[in-house]
Order: structure tokens, then C-alpha cells, then sequence
């Protein structure tokens, strides 16, 4: 069930909710492109390695290994974030990323180690100064998610998340471990194919003219020049936009650039990247050298681009017998053009055609089809590649949430139906039920009930009153509300009808008491003292043959919440002790949701999660015994009540009041609550 159906949309939720999509887009897009360029991430990594002196560099897998796990845990967060998937936890743990990240970009703000933080790659490139902004407007929206996430709305059910979990790691894992092994998904870089390299390295430049008349200037473009009767004072050049490519230049020994003649050969040029001779992979010498021996025999140019000295360039030949010239080249430009260490680029007439990695160097070009830019493909109709790798994650995932929606509106229709059914008939009894536990000797019980009446002589209040007392109280306290509005109930009883059973109270000696109702299934009593499905199932045949009505217990612990196994555990109580009634004896049936693990344990069960568990339970009943027995059965929260919080709980639609513990303790406080339905 998607809470968004029943929470009130006040200025708190439409705030949170807002603030989860402005952090699930960042942390979405964040590990998307790092996973679609990780080799790039690897670099920003290995400097800031580098800075701290730590002995890993860009190539090790270390490096690497964090560049991948980073990029999985950023995208799974944002799509948790985005449909709503593990609140609390995925809240949590977006405040603890993001407090981590905003004091590194403080450090890297102050000492400036980098002058890309890289958090968003070369996809979006941000200054210091501004990754530090933004991660100072982002953390306090981190920070309010995480103290109101219960007020995030769900857009995939429960039961369906982990198909939607499960997909995330596995594409983000299998996107940047291709993008590794071959080139990166997306092409982030100036240097993408289809680029022509010459209007790449050319900046957009505005210039004007400042003519003077008779003492007056004005400016003027070139192409609206004055008459004659100006007289040109100035010129003023301003750049409109930068070149997007600044550093493509590869010299011989000479210092010579040979770059300008490359662009202008109208043939093929083979340009191998060599960012890194020392580490770089020389396992595919031979398929290079095949490359090289095919350029000779077409007669394309074939040339090598290193970022080495002249020893590591000697070296390189050693290891790679190369006999094709290698040139100097900027070891940004090569980490840019290509990244792979080595790697291969095919120019032809100043245009990138081609680039490949050192793990798929092709044969020669018989092998290859011409590629074609993303301008090219939208011109011919096609995608471009980041839509296509983006459609290969959105599209299963809708499939996804489009079939859960299904499920979640066939609920929903159900519910519909039942209560369109049911609209005429008697509405379902709403209920305040104490549980006195092992507290109060025979005097103070027979005051507190006392006081009680007292409380509520005159009063009609908007619900049943159940007292559910220990057996010692039963028959002095019948006596004393027997003309009030209180019904009375038993903690327990016996699963046994009578006999040698020394210290048991059988359902019929609780009945001959006056009590009216009986506590079974209490999580105390399935904890403490082991009761099985089976001991509850003959403890409730014999409460309903002896005339008793049943506050039945259910609930999950800790560990069954955190699992996600809530709705089975639940579901797995009723059927072990209910299923077996008939419809007319589960119509003495009274159930009691306990959310185990938010009593005692300082953690707390919010309205929506009551609500939703409530929900649930009546789904299973219709399933089992009808709409009509749904819809009449009272279902009471057994969570910590309060008159503080009760309103806020009795306003959920499923919730019919409350099994009250440690408040029905003290007249006044259970008061307030069975006020609450006012």
C-alpha cells in the first residue's frame, strides 16, 4: 500500500517530499555518471590519493573499486529515495553521505588539493567554491528528510521494492564494469565521436567597433558598419563561448605540432593514446602493431601520443617492439580523448569517427562501421547513446512500478467494493481496551476502578470501555462496574477446558467471574511463556464455547520489521489460530495489532505504519472470511498509546481504538484517550 493514499498532504509532507526528489535527482544523476565514466572518475580519485599521499593511483584497482562501489551506493540511494523504498534506513543513510561529503568539500574548499571536486564528473563541472554550495543547500534538505521521513510518500508497494532494488545494483554494477572493461557509456568529454576537432578548438568571439562623431561614440558590429562621417576609434573582442578544445597538440622532437596537418589530412589518421606509459596495458601490443602494419599498407598516418619521458617512451618500445612514431602530447588532452590506457582514436578529415579501447582494438577497418556522433544520429532518427543506456534502466523499472500499481489498485478496488457493499450495515465497534498487566495488588485494583467509574459517571462516551484485569480483580471489580459503561476482560486463560492443572484459570471460570472479553495471544505471552498457534488456537475455541468475546494479539519484532517480513508474520498468526472459525465465531473476534518492536525499544511506530499494517490485516481477513466480516471486525492498535497521540491514530481509517498498556494504569490518562474519539 502506497501511504500517499491516506497521509494529509500539509506543508510538512509537500516540504520533505520535495526535498527527497531534489536529493534523489542529485544522487541518481551523481552515480549514473560516475558509472557511465568511471575511468574518469578514477582519475579525480587518484588525485585526491595522490594529495594524501596514499599509495594507490589511478589504475590500481583500489582506486577503481571505489570509483564502482561509489557510483552503486550514490544511484541505489537516489532511486530509494525517489519511489520511496526503506525510509527510514535509505534517510539515514542520505544524511550520513551527505554530511561526510559537505565537510570534504569544506577541506577541498580550503586547501584546494583539486580544482575539480568531480562530483558530477565531466558531465557537469563544478568549482569548489561551488560544489561547497551546493552540498551546504542539500544537507539541510538531508537533514529534514531524515527527521520527517515517515512523511515521504511510498511509489512502489512494500511487497514489490526489491524487484526494483535488485535491478538498480545489478545495472549500475554491470554499467560501470562495461564502461571500465571497454569506453564509458556516455562520452562526457569534448573529444566524443562525430566531433570535429578543427570547430571544437575554435572559440565563439563577439567583436565591435567603437566609432566617434562630433564627440559622440557608439559601437558597431561588423556587419552594421557606419558611414563615412564616423571615425574609428577601438576595437573590443569578447569571447561568447570558449573553445571547447584547448589542448590537442601532439609535437615531434623538434617541438614541431603536428596536430593542425592531422586535422587537415582527408584520409584516415590512427592516433594512439598513451596517457600513462608506465602502467599502460602493453597486452595488446600485438593487435596494435597489426594496426599499425594495415595504416602502412592503406596509406593512412599512424601515430602515438604519450604523456612520457623520453626513457618511459624507450620503454614502451622495448615491451611493444613499436616502430610507429610517438609523439608528445598533454596527458589531460590523452585522458580525455580516450579513456584507456592505451587507447585508439580514428580521425578522418579533422572529425573523430572512431575510438576504442585496449580491449577491443579492432583488425582494421574492414572490422569497423563508421560511428556517428549524437548529432548525426538525431538528424538520421536515432537515439543518442545516453538515452539508450538511460531507457535500458527506465523502462524495466516502469514495467516494474506499472505492475505493482496494478497491484496496489487491485487492493484498493477490493476495499472499494467491500465498503461500497457494506455501506447500510452496522458500523464496526470502535474500542479502548486496558491491559493492566501484572500490576496492582487487590486494594489499589479495586481503586483504580473505582476511580474509573467515577471518572466517567454521566458520560457517554463515543466507544466501548474494556478494563482487562489479573484474575484476582475479576470478580470484586464485576461487582463494581456492573452499572457503568465498563466491560471487563481477562489477561488470559487456559488451554485446557479442566483438571490437574494446578495454577490455570480455564475460560469458563473467567466467564463465571462476570468478565466479558479475554486477552489471547499477547506478544508478552508469546515470548515469556512460549504459546505456540496451536496452544492459542484451543485457548480461543474454548474463550468463544464458554460465551467470552477474544482480543486477539498480533505483531512483528524488531527483526521481522527490518527484514521486511511484517505482512508474513502477521498473516502467519491469523492462519495458524483463526483460520480454523467459522465466520460466525470469528464475529466475536476483536484483533490487536502489536508493533513488538516499537515498545520499549526507543523506537517509534508512526500513524501511517499503524495504518498500514491495520490495513493489511483487514485484506487478510477478507481474503479469508469475507468483506463483510473485514469490515466488521475491530482491529485496536497496540503500540504505544498516549492521550497525546491517540487522536493522531484513531484518525487512521483501519485503527478502531487502542489495547492500552502502561496508560490505563492511571484513570486520568485513559481518560484521555477514550476522549480521543471525541
Amino acid at each position: 500500500m502506497h501511504p500517499m493514499e491516506r497521509q494529509p498532504k500539509d506543508w510538512k509532507f509537500w516540504t520533505v517530499n520535495a526535498s527527497r526528489l531534489v536529493l534523489a535527482v542529485v544522487f541518481l544523476f551523481s552515480g549514473y555518471v560516475k558509472g557511465a565514466d568511471p575511468t574518469g572518475m578514477a582519475y579525480k580519485v587518484g588525485a585526491y590519493f595522490q594529495h594524501w599521499h596514499l599509495p594507490f593511483t589511478d589504475a590500481s584497482l583500489v582506486v577503481q573499486g571505489c570509483v564502482v562501489l561509489l557510483a552503486a551506493v550514490e544511484f541505489v540511494i537516489g532511486l530509494y529515495l525517489l519511489l520511496g523504498i526503506r525510509r527510514r534506513l535509505t534517510s539515514l543513510a542520505v544524511f550520513l553521505f551527505m554530511t561526510g561529503m559537505t565537510a570534504l568539500t569544506v577541506y577541498i574548499y580550503l586547501y584546494n588539493p583539486v580544482a575539480d571536486c568531480g562530483c558530477f564528473g565531466d558531465a557537469v563541472k563544478l568549482t569548489n567554491g561551488q560544489t561547497l554550495a551546493k552540498n551546504l543547500v542539500l544537507w539541510p534538505m538531508a537533514l529534514l528528510v531524515l527527521r520527517c521521513n515517515g512523511s515521504m510518500a511510498r511509489f512502489i508497494s512494500e511487497r514489490n521494492q526489491w524487484l526494483a532494488s535488485i535491478y538498480a545494483w545489478v545495472y549500475i554494477f554491470i554499467l560501470a564494469l562495461h564502461s571500465f572493461h571497454y569506453l564509458p557509456a556516455v562520452d562526457f568529454t569534448a573529444y566524443k565521436v562525430g566531433t570535429d576537432l578543427r570547430e571544437a578548438m575554435q572559440a565563439e568571439v563577439e567583436t565591435e567597433l567603437i566609432y566617434e562623431r562630433r564627440g559622440e561614440r557608439r559601437t558597431f558590429t561588423v556587419d552594421s558598419l557606419p558611414g563615412d562621417e564616423w571615425t574609428f576609434v577601438d576595437s573590443r573582442t569578447t569571447v561568447v563561448k570558449p573553445a571547447a578544445v584547448t589542448d590537442f597538440f601532439l609535437l615531434d622532437d623538434e617541438g614541431a605540432d603536428l596536430a593542425p596537418g592531422m586535422l587537415e589530412d582527408t584520409s584516415y589518421a590512427f592516433l594512439l593514446t598513451i596517457p600513462d606509459a608506465a602502467t599502460a596495458d602493453d597486452g595488446c601490443n600485438d593487435r596494435i602493431n597489426d594496426l599499425y602494419d594495415f595504416a602502412l599498407d592503406n596509406g593512412y598516418a599512424f601515430y602515438g601520443a604519450a604523456a612520457a619521458t623520453p626513457a618511459e617512451i624507450e620503454e614502451w618500445r622495448d615491451k611493444t617492439g613499436a616502430s610507429y612514431v610517438i609523439l608528445k602530447a598533454d596527458r589531460d588532452m590523452l585522458r580525455s580523448a580516450v579513456r584507456s590506457n592505451p587507447g585508439m582514436l580514428l580521425l578522418h578529415d579533422g572529425k573523430i569517427v572512431a575510438k576504442w579501447s585496449n580491449n577491443n582494438l579492432p583488425e582494421g577497418l574492414e572490422s569497423w562501421q563508421p560511428a556517428r556522433g549524437e548529432r548525426e544520429q538525431m538528424q538520421a532518427g536515432g537515439l543518442p547513446l545516453y538515452v539508450r543506456q538511460l531507457l535500458w534502466f527506465l523502462v524495466p523499472l516502469l514495467v516494474v512500478m506499472c505492475a505493482d500499481s496494478l497491484w496496489v489498485a487491485s487492493k484498493y478496488y477490493k476495499r472499494y467494493r467491500h465498503k461500497k457493499l457494506l455501506k447500510q450495515k452496522q458500523m464496526r465497534k470502535k474500542i479502548v481496551a486496558g491491559n493492566w498487566k501484572m500490576n496492582k495488588n487487590l486494594q489499589e485494583g479495586l481503586a483504580l476502578a473505582g476511580e474509573l467509574v467515577e471518572t466517567l459517571k454521566g458520560e457517554t462516551p463515543k466507544c466501548d470501555v474494556i478494563i482487562c484485569t489479573p484474575f484476582i480483580h475479576l470478580a470484586p471489580v464485576a461487582g463494581l462496574i456492573k452499572d457503568s459503561v465498563i466491560a471487563l476482560g481477562a489477561e488470559n486463560c487456559a488451554d485446557k477446558a479442566s483438571g490437574a492443572y494446578t495454577g490455570e484459570v480455564s475460560a469458563e471460570m473467567v466467564k463465571s467471574t462476570g468478565a466479558e472479553y479475554v486477552i489471547l495471544g499477547h506478544s508478552e505471552r508469546r515470548a515469556y511463556y512460549h504459546e505456540t498457534p496451536e496452544i492459542l488456537k484451543e485457548k480461543i475455541n474454548l474463550a468463544l464455547a464458554n460465551g467470552l468475546k477474544v482480543i486477539f494479539c498480533i505483531g512483528e519484532v524488531l527483526e521481522e520489521r527490518e527484514s521486511g517480513k511484517q505482512n508474513e508474520v502477521v498473516k502467519a498468526q491469523l492462519e495458524g489460530s483463526l483460520f480454523e472459525l467459522t465466520k460466525e465465531q470469528f464475529a466475536n473476534i476483536v484483533l490487536a495489532y502489536e508493533p513488538v518492536w516499537a515498545i520499549g525499544t526507543g523506537k517509534t511506530a508512526t500513524a501511517e505504519q499503524a495504518e498500514e499494517m491495520h490495513a493489511f490485516i483487514r485484506s487478510v481477513i477478507a481474503e479469508k472470511f469475507g468483506a463483510e466480516a473485514a469490515e466488521n471486525v475491530s482491529i485496536l492498535y497496540g503500540g504505544s498509546c498516549k492521550p497525546g497521540n491517540a487522536k493522531e491514530i484513531f484518525a487512521k481509517g483501519d485503527v478502531d481504538g487502542g489495547l492500552i498498556g502502561g496508560a490505563a494504569l492511571k484513570a486520568a490518562d485513559f481518560k484521555g484517550i477514550i476522549d480521543a474519539w471525541n
